[in-house]
């Protein structure tokens, strides 16, 4: 019989690398530069020119647990279209190329977040897959210095870049502030989950078509 005091412990796994990627997307449009990690401690230095848009973008960055260094200087003179939706294509491509072969993650996940007197929902599935739906309930076409109906051409974008499902939808709310702030920060969460890695399938593809 063998000592057990002799006996080793079996070694213990290596911890995974932090997922991070680094990308520039320039158009005549807009000229965008982004550093993401997934793995982070909500960290942010954000600028787009548009402070409300920021704002979500901070918040979105937070409560997601990501860290995020993004600077976009847009044709605002223009609109604001193209800086909100080449924002959401590139951070979307961000996170694509940060989760890699997607291996071991959970891919699909929701929240349900409460701000106050508003109820937002928002699910996420990294499918590899397109599809995006926005119901915001916002009734006014500015909120601070954003043009409101771009909330949902930032979630067109993002699902484009990450090749994602994207559903997120106001249930009810008084404050249009408070009806974008809280889908952005379940869509934060939803995400958050999706990334998230499972240590009991971290060699296997979430998905039974072998490709995602």
């Amino acid at each position: 019989m063998s000592d057990p005091r002799q006996e080793t412990s079996a070694s213990p796994l290596p911890a995974a690398p932090q997922r991070t990627a680094t990308l520039e997307r320039n158009t005549t449009e807009t000229k965008i530069s982004l550093h993401l990690n997934i793995d982070g401690q909500g960290i942010y230095r954000v600028s787009t020119g548009i402070r409300f848009f920021d704002h979500m973008l901070e918040l979105f960055t937070r409560h997601g647990g990501f860290d995020l260094q993004l600077k976009c200087v847009g044709d605002l003179d223009v609109d604001q279209h193209h800086s909100v939706e080449d924002v959401g294509i590139a951070l979307g491509e961000a996170f694509a190329q940060a989760l890699g072969d997607k291996k071991g993650i959970l891919r699909a996940g929701y929240f349900v977040m409460a701000m106050d007197e508003t109820l937002a929902v928002a699910a996420v599935d990294l499918s590899g897959r397109v599809a995006y739906v926005v119901d915001d309930q916002v009734n006014v076409p500015i909120v601070g210095d954003l043009q409101t109906e771009l909330v949902t051409d930032f979630f067109d974008g993002f699902a484009r870049g990450a090749k994602a499902n994207v559903h997120v939808k106001t249930m009810y709310g008084r404050s249009n502030h408070h009806k974008i702030e809280a889908i952005f920060k379940a869509f934060a969460r939803a995400l958050r989950g999706a990334c998230s890695r499972d240590e009991r399938m971290r060699e296997l593809l979430p998905s039974t078509k072998g490709l995602l």
